[in-house]
C-alpha cells in the first residue's frame, strides 16, 4: 500500500522553503501532492490558477509529486486522495504553536490521519511567502527566495526582470 502524503497550504507563491520540503517529503512517502487552497481570507497576490502552475513548473522534475487546487477541509481532501499524512513545515519557534493546533484540529477531525512536522534546510528556514509578497511589492531582489522557474513567471507578470 503506497503512503500517501499532502502538503496543503497557500503557495503565494511557492519558495524555496516549500520546494525544499517537498524534496525532503518526497524521499519519505511514495507519493506527495501538493494542495493549493484557494484562501480567499488571506487574499492571495495571485490567482489560484497562477499559484497551482507555480508549483507545477517548480516541481515538474520530481517524480511522484503532483499538484491539486482545493477549497475545502483539509482532512477532506486528504480523503479524496486516499492520503493519510500531512505535510507542514515548521520554519522557527513561532510557527510551532500556529502548527500545533492545526495539528491537534486535524486529528480530532479524523484520527487515522497523522501530521508530519519538516524543517527546510538552514538557507529556506527565514523564507516565507509573506515576505517574498513584501519583496515583489517594492519590485526587492527575491531570485535566491524562489525556485529559478517561478521567479521567471513573476517577472514575466510584471513585465520586468525582476532584480
Amino acid at each position: 500500500m503506497n503512503k500517501i502524503a499532502l502538503y496543503p497550504g497557500t503557495f503565494d507563491p511557492i519558495t524555496n522553503g516549500h520546494y525544499d520540503i517537498i524534496e525532503r517529503a518526497k524521499n519519505l512517502f511514495d507519493e506527495v501532492i501538493v494542495a493549493v487552497a484557494v484562501s480567499v481570507d488571506k487574499k492571495p497576490r495571485f490567482t489560484l490558477e497562477e499559484r497551482i502552475n507555480m508549483v507545477e513548473v517548480a516541481i515538474k522534475d520530481l517524480e511522484n509529486v503532483r499538484v491539486v487546487g482545493f477549497d475545502n477541509l483539509t482532512v477532506d481532501l486528504a480523503h479524496e486522495h486516499n492520503a493519510s499524512v500531512l505535510i507542514r513545515g515548521l520554519r522557527a519557534v513561532s510557527d510551532f504553536e500556529y502548527e500545533l493546533q492545526l495539528g491537534y484540529l486535524n486529528n480530532s477531525l479524523d484520527d487515522t490521519i497523522e501530521t508530519v512536522y519538516l524543517m527546510p534546510k538552514l538557507q529556506h528556514a527565514f523564507i516565507s511567502s509573506s515576505i517574498v509578497r513584501n519583496l515583489l511589492k517594492f519590485n526587492g531582489k527575491t531570485k535566491h527566495l524562489l525556485p529559478k522557474e517561478v521567479q521567471q513567471i513573476i517577472g514575466s507578470m510584471n513585465s520586468c526582470t525582476l532584480p
